[in-house]
């Protein structure tokens, strides 16, 4: 079949075997609709902060300190779906849909569960939390309806990661793709006319830009839903799966924990490096959060790639098939550094170029370009990590990552900033280099790990 047949039929959708087909396309099969769907968000990341942007360093930094809080939201949302994507990828390689779609219906009432509790404490504490992190007074005063809305409505967030993570586990990616385009196309639309007050829409200033991401978001939750239960995909739920299942709620939340621990501590550990950077200035935390955004316009895109790892070593492992399911990881590696290897080539030559198209204010260009050419000098190792941690998590090995990420970024990174920024004096540069050291070392241990093969015996 054509390189052109399979983009289209990766795009519209397959039902084929993915534990039967050559692993190089079954992961072309999977990793290009999630590579468009994660280029979307990347695309949406961007365009936000184009437009937040226009608001001046105060507008940026408040995205920069709430992006740092919702990274416990992200945590909890990247470590539910890893648990999802174990469990469901699982069971759809054993060949048991109806285990799956009652693991789904456990999976949901966890998610819905946690986004109460999180989304209503932090829109009640949003001031509160903007001052703890460092904000000026008019940081606070300008950021605390962005804070609000963002925080209070993380049930869209946990839900949309969720449930896109059940889709790409039963090997459904293309519809994950089109929810989050669905969704990440209204944020782009909604956003600036909520922002600036165009035509009938309120000027809402910053607060506008985390409106409009909340209504894209739901709208895109709500076509999840209705995917689910009509049965449009590869996976469904009913009425008879609603019932309470002791043995999948333990199961989901055992991976969960795990899962959730290793993420939230390498996303608490970016609120770390925040707080080192807010004592620089507003001007610094704002080139940082610009230049951050930039990266994630690459790196969302590979992790579209990872998640198809997952996926595929997820299924193999439920079909008795643990040397197709490694095979798999080192092909998806290979993908990712070719991808990320030709972006990172931009990245460093030119990154005063890429920083220009969103910064208005000329005292936080150098922060960004200095913090774009050397995240992106590490981009090589990333590729492969990337893939190669999604795969033990994909298996079900939701420790090893755990503890890695404990190492990295608790033990080496932050330690390893502040020492860089305040005793040496390199200011808001030693911060970068301690993110590229970081991602780098992890890396490289993980896939040493990897190569042992204790995550094989791994079971759901």
């Amino acid at each position: 079949m054509s390189v052109t047949e399979t983009i289209r039929e990766a795009l519209r959708g397959t039902e084929r075997d993915l534990t039967s087909i050559p692993v190089g396309r079954a992961v072309a099969l999977l990793a290009i609709p999630a590579v468009v769907e994660m280029f979307m968000e990347s695309l949406f990341a961007i365009v936000d902060i184009f437009w937040v942007s226009k608001l001046g360093s105060n507008a940026v930094a408040v995205v920069g300190l709430t992006e740092s809080m919702l990274a416990i939201v992200y945590a909890a949302a990247v470590g539910l779906s890893a648990g999802a994507t174990a469990l469901v990828s699982r069971r759809i390689g054993e060949g048991d849909k109806e285990g799956a779609s009652r693991a789904v219906v456990q999976i949901l009432g966890v998610g819905v569960a946690v986004a109460i509790v999180v989304g209503f404490a932090g829109a009640v504490l949003a001031p509160h939390l903007l001052s703890l992190m460092g904000g000026s007074s008019e940081v606070v005063r300008a950021g605390t309806g962005y804070t609000s809305v963002m925080l209070g409505g993380s049930v869209t967030v946990l839900l949309l990661f969720l449930i896109n993570a059940v889709f790409r586990g039963a090997g459904d990616a293309a519809i994950a793709m089109r929810v989050l385009w669905l969704a990440n196309g209204l944020n782009i639309v909604l956003g600036p006319l909520f922002i600036f007050g165009i035509g009938p829409f309120p000027e809402l200033g910053v607060m506008g830009a985390a409106v409009g991401t909340t209504i894209g978001r739901g709208v895109g939750v709500l076509y999840q839903l209705y995917v689910l239960v009509r049965g449009r995909g590869r996976i469904a739920i009913g009425a008879r799966h609603l019932a309470f299942d002791r043995d999948v709620m333990r199961r989901f939340l055992g991976l969960s924990g795990g899962g959730t621990l290793q993420s939230l501590v390498e996303t608490t550990s970016w609120i770390g490096l925040i707080r080192i950077l807010a004592s620089f200035g507003s001007a610094a935390l704002a080139g940082y959060t610009i230049a951050i955004r930039i990266a994630l316009f690459a790196l969302l895109p590979s992790w579209g790639i990872a998640n198809a790892a997952a996926t595929l070593v997820g299924q193999n492992l439920g079909a008795i098939r643990p040397d197709r399911a490694e095979r798999s990881v080192w092909v998806a590696g290979g993908w990712n550094l070719a991808f990320l290897g030709s972006i990172s080539i931009f990245f460093v030559a030119a990154p005063g170029f890429f920083v220009g198209l969103f910064s208005p204010e000329a005292s936080t260009v150098p922060y960004a370009v200095d913090c774009l050419r050397i995240v992106a000098l590490g981009f090589l190792f990333y590729a492969y990590g990337l893939v190669v941690v999604m795969a033990f998590n994909g298996a079900g090995d939701v420790r090893t990552p755990m503890l890695l990420n404990l190492a990295c970024f608790w033990a080496l990174k932050i330690p390893v900033a502040w020492v860089l920024a305040v005793p040496l004096g390199l200011g808001p540069r030693g911060v970068f280099i301690a993110i590229a050291v970081a991602y780098s070392t992890l890396a490289v241990v993980s896939a040493l790990l990897f190569k042992r093969g204790r995550w094989k015996l791994q079971q759901v």
